[in-house]
């Protein structure tokens, strides 16, 4: 009902006299609605009823444990009472309060949360808790600050919480002057290549993608289909922190107006993807995103298709929103059952591919995208393709043998975007099935990457196995090692100076996400998580029996620094 201003009780505290100031407004605003009066009557000290009002009406359910009930309620009747002066006392206060407090010269903290907000893949976290209807309001009118966007695309998966979420996000736009264009239920590729065919200045999809269906999350495109950068995300959260929002006059503020654009995605799939065979699939939506678009896409480049879990509902419940191998298992049952070509997985919200091949088993993730990357660079001028640090090195020996180059980058597709931009390269993804086709859009797209496969296998003459066969597979080795927050910094440092002299035949050495060191048979990464307090090390050797000589190596190590900084 308030607007929150985080810094109002501090400030009181520590400045009493423009605290009394902020106090004789308030109450010179509200006497008609006898604050004092309320004061006087449940016995409670103006000032923390004050400061309830600063920090704003969803509060109240907090301040039962500070406050008689009886304050309490008579507070929610008052606070409820006020519609007719709130936008005259916040505009008040944001006068006052600009005028009177300037920003801290030290922006330590302010830094620290401009990394809390943003993770890897855009806002994310536990649905009405971390992710709620004040921030995506917030991120709405910033949205429409930042881009001065006249009009935005915005669309969401089958989370039951995503509708909350878009009425919050178009609620801010519009306040903000920016018409809002609803999509409602399409996979996440599909509202970023939208993003561009519809000019908007910015596109907005509401997903937590393969996470639980208690997660939700907000992730920001531009124009040209690229999800927004670490510099972007950093720029709005400044002003989400700063609340520095520039709202509309009332007659311009923005419109809401629901659109169904998707037959545009659907007629650039027929346009580019053109299949003789008739392909039998057996797809499983995972009750996702791309439930009811991905068989419409499938049937109209001539495949024969055979859909599970394709009703779209946001508990996920015949799957779970992530493909994994225990939950894919009906899906190769199917396969084999109805002797399908192959099988195709999407997460919740379509921007990832799991394969299953036609003896029903899962390509592996690692060799498929290297099979694939391998296919598209042939014959191409371009022969560089791009993915993240953690991926197996049999990317490297397929893309070399095709005299291609291998870029590595940190994990996660904003970070392989940016490297394919600049590279000009022809194909990035990463082992999760997230696979980037940049010659259609920058977002990786499960619908799409499922098409140009059945391509690919045609233009191949070969089953999925096959295809999949010609890259080779080696040992590979993941461990945990558990590591507080605060420490990682110098876990890492000190691993940075003493690995190298362990570790023998190092051939080439990396910091772009944790340290990465290639060696002659096989690759070492110590990675410190970006969401857990732990320490991954990864290794991948042509034998197993070296890929576990220099685990234990590297185990010991990472270990005995965490012991040693605790102390």
């Amino acid at each position: 009902m308030f607007a929150r201003y985080d810094y109002d009780v501090k400030v009181s505290t520590q400045q009493p006299g423009l605290r009394r100031r902020l106090e004789q407004l308030l109450i010179w605003h509200t006497s008609s609605f006898g604050v004092a009066g309320l004061c006087k009557t449940v016995n409670v000290p103006k000032m923390s009823i004050l400061q309830l009002l600063f920090r704003g009406f969803g509060q109240l359910q907090s301040a039962r444990r500070n406050l008689p009930s009886k304050a309490v309620s008579l507070l929610i009747g008052f606070c409820q009472g006020l519609h007719g002066s709130v936008a005259f006392l916040d505009l008040m206060l944001v006068k006052h309060t600009r005028k009177h407090f300037k920003p801290q010269a030290n922006t330590k903290n302010r830094e620290k949360r401009l990394t809390e907000l943003f993770g890897t893949s855009g806002i994310r976290g536990l649905a009405n808790q971390t992710v709620t209807p004040q921030l995506a309001l917030q991120v709405g009118q910033t949205l429409a600050t930042y881009t001065r966007a006249k009009k935005v695309l915005i669309a969401h998966d089958t989370r039951t919480t995503s509708p909350m979420l878009q009425y919050a996000l178009v609620a801010g736009m519009m306040a903000c002057g920016a018409d809002a264009l609803q999509q409602k239920i399409i996979p996440t590729p599909v509202l970023a290549y939208l993003t561009k065919r519809m000019k908007a200045n910015a596109g907005v999809m509401i997903t937590a993608s393969h996470n639980p269906p208690q997660y939700n999350g907000i992730k920001l495109y531009n124009p040209d289909t690229t999800a927004y950068t670490q510099t972007q995300q950093n720029q709005i959260e400044n002003i989400i922190t700063k609340q520095q929002f520039k709202l509309a006059t009332w007659e311009n503020i923005g419109r809401a107006v629901s659109i169904d654009e998707t037959q545009q995605y659907v007629e650039m799939m027929m346009k580019n993807i053109k299949l003789k065979k008739s392909w039998k699939m057996v797809l499983d939506a995972g009750n996702g995103a791309t439930g009811k678009l991905a068989p419409q896409v499938l049937h109209a480049i001539n495949c024969k298709v055979i859909v599970m879990n394709s009703q779209p509902d946001g508990h996920f419940p015949g799957r779970g929103a992530e493909p994994t191998e225990q939950s894919l298992k009906p899906l190769c049952n199917m396969v084999r059952d109805v002797k399908a070509d192959l099988g195709i997985a999407y997460d919740g919200d379509g921007d990832r591919m799991i394969a299953i091949d036609e003896r029903g088993q899962i390509a592996p993730l690692d060799r498929i995208l290297a099979a694939y990357a391998a296919h598209a660079i042939r014959g191409r001028e371009n022969k560089t393709i791009v993915t993240h640090v953690e991926a197996s090195m049999c990317i490297e020996k397929l893309i070399e043998a095709e005299n291609g180059k291998v870029v590595r980058t940190k994990v996660g597709d904003v970070s392989i975007t940016e490297a394919i931009r600049r590279q000009g390269a022809t194909f990035g993804g990463e082992p999760c099935g997230a696979w980037i086709h940049p010659e259609f859009h920058y977002c990786p797209d499960g619908i799409l990457s499922s098409a140009l496969l059945l391509q690919a296998l045609e233009e191949t003459n070969q089953t999925l196995s096959r295809f999949v066969s010609k890259a080779p597979q080696y040992p590979l080795l993941r461990k945990s090692i558990s590591c507080p927050n605060s420490i990682k910094s110098s876990v890492m440092k000190k691993t940075y100076e003493a690995l190298p002299a362990i570790i023998p035949q190092i051939k080439d050495q990396s910091k772009i996400d944790g340290f990465r060191l290639t060696l002659k048979a096989g690759w070492l990464l110590i990675r410190p998580s970006g969401t857990e307090p732990i320490v991954r090390i990864t290794v991948e050797m042509e034998t197993r029996r070296t890929a576990e000589t220099i685990m234990k190596k590297a185990t010991k190590l990472v270990s005995g620094f965490v012991k040693e900084t605790r102390r």
